[in-house]
């Protein structure tokens, strides 16, 4: 059986990382990979998650199952913190995940088992696992335009152009801010054609929200998550606490459905519990219980809070530098969209060899789309990156 089986094809962001540590070089700098890096290059463990740890190891009593649906009260925490407030707030549903993926992905299968004909419309380009998760949950999917190579920001006329044949069929998958790869951003005004477009042709918004906090600060930030809820009768929603709570490999996600009553979402947790069961079955603990401490105490969630708003600011900091030492390079203003994307990344529309050569030349990975994460960054290596960019875009 398995000498039928060929070589897997490598993911291109993690064989990054494999390939950066058998690098022997001292200036070698890892831009790949998708982690908050402090000024020290650390990824650190938040206060707030620090003190909401021990919290647990003091008070835990049992590690017994907790549930097909993982921590309900961490659940309920992602909700409120995403929807209260929203007229989606009244008839969702939500279920913990092993992070983000694991929501994707449990989403995906729901839609294969309620319409099997679905197609999923992903960004151009998008996040590096949106299509192979939405094809082996046996869905169809389809790509609309989205990052202008030119300017480096949304294409609005065309995204939302090919957006206006979506209909009933479709599922349409959204950033919901912070785009990965590309960090350029929806504007308020195309959050609100799309809405409309929704209401007009039918299409389900699937919203992947993996970086709230990051972007304009937390409510900014679920803006047009938001203004859908509000609106549309059907809704898919992912979300993770990787990044805005620093809790990367403790896999700690939620998928939220939105139906047009409560009913209607509850049948559809009910069906993901089902899927989860024949897969997964529980997703871990910890991360969960991490979050459901954190939002549950107001010092804690205030502390929490003041940590995201400090690591949001460095990297808009980080952004403006880079620009500024780019900028004092060339003389010009080219690389001023890097200060204008939001969160940890941004696409230079280098071209791969481009890629190649800042790897095998300054010892700089970064995926070969040319998306580079900028919260890999320190302040201490602007200038080396800076002046490396400009090297091989000669």
């Amino acid at each position: 059986m398995l000498d039928l089986l060929s070589p897997a094809q490598q993911d291109p962001i993690l064989s990054l990382s494999i390939a950066f540590r058998a690098d022997a070089r001292a200036d070698k700098m890892d831009l790949g990979i998708g982690v908050y890096k402090d000024s020290q290059g650390d990824t650190p463990i938040m206060q707030a998650v620090k003190t909401a740890q021990q919290q647990l190891a003091d008070s835990q009593t049992t590690k017994s199952y907790v549930g097909l649906a993982g921590n309900e009260a961490f659940n309920q925490a992602m909700t409120d913190l995403l929807l209260k407030g929203t007229d989606g707030y009244s008839r969702c549903a939500t279920v913990q995940t092993p992070g983000a993926s694991g929501a994707l992905r449990m989403l995906g299968d729901l839609m294969y088992l309620a319409k099997p004909i679905t197609t999923v419309w992903i960004t151009d380009p998008s996040y590096v696992n949106h299509k192979p998760v939405m094809e082996a949950a046996g869905l169809h999917v389809n790509f609309y335009p989205y990052f202008d190579s030119v300017t480096k920001q949304v294409n609005p006329e065309a995204m939302l152009a090919a957006l206006s044949k979506a209909g009933p069929d479709d599922v349409v998958l959204l950033h919901g801010c912070c785009h990965n790869p590309t960090g350029a951003d929806i504007r308020t005004e195309h959050w609100q054609a799309i809405n409309e477009l929704a209401q007009k042709n039918g299409f389900t918004p699937f919203v992947d929200i993996a970086y709230q906090g990051f972007g304009d600060g937390l409510e900014e930030d679920a803006y047009g998550l938001r203004l859908l809820a509000d609106s549309v009768e059907e809704m898919l929603i992912a979300t993770s606490c990787s990044k805005n709570f620093g809790l990367y490999r403790e896999r700690t996600g939620a998928a939220i459905v939105i139906g047009k009553n409560k009913q209607e979402a509850t049948n559809a947790k009910g069906r993901i519990l089902q899927l989860a069961r024949s897969t997964y079955t529980m997703p871990p603990d910890h991360g969960a219980a991490i979050v459901e401490t954190i939002l549950s105490d107001d010092g804690l969630t205030k502390q929490w809070r003041a940590e995201l708003d400090g690591m949001r600011n460095r990297i808009i900091s980080l952004r403006e530098g880079l620009s500024a030492a780019l900028s004092a390079r060339t003389g010009d203003s080219h690389f001023d969209f890097i200060k204008a994307h939001k969160g940890m990344f941004s696409m230079l529309a280098y071209s791969p060899e481009q890629m190649v050569k800042l790897r095998e030349e300054f010892g700089i990975y970064a995926v070969g789309d040319s998306r580079i994460n900028v919260a890999g960054l320190t302040e201490s290596r602007i200038d080396y990156l800076a002046d490396a960019l400009i090297a091989v875009s000669k």
